[in-house]
């Protein structure tokens, strides 16, 4: 198989354990807000026990929206496409810088140094 070809199948399968392990949360979260928001219509007596939780599961639900659709912007702009990039480049700024100072005469006073001090 080629380079291209795995990357491809890595990524359907990636996306497809995505998929299933958001559903079955989904699922689950969702379950129980409809059973909650049942107990609070049911009746007065359970509203009052239950209507506690529905500004906070409000708010937790539109923060969950907003960050869901941040990462699929995000996504869509081909920002985890390459995670190592910037950390490679890092890496070769620091190899160019480098080789422009005098680390050769750092490497060696910092030597002479260790030798030079009692243990």
């Amino acid at each position: 198989m080629s380079q291209s070809t795995q990357s491809r199948v890595k990524s359907i399968a990636v996306s497809i354990m995505a998929v299933v392990i958001l559903g079955f949360c989904l699922f689950g979260f969702g379950s129980k807000f409809v059973e909650l928001v049942r107990l609070v219509l049911s009746d007065e007596e359970a509203a009052t026990e239950g209507i506690f939780a529905v500004a906070p599961l409000t708010n937790y639900l539109l923060a969950s929206a907003g960050f869901l659709c941040l990462m699929g912007w995000a996504a869509a702009q081909g920002m985890f496409r390459n995670i190592e990039g910037p950390k490679q480049s890092l890496l070769d700024v620091e190899a160019q810088l480098d080789a422009q100072s005098d680390t050769v005469q750092f490497c060696d006073s910092v030597m002479r140094r260790k030798e030079s001090t009692p243990v």
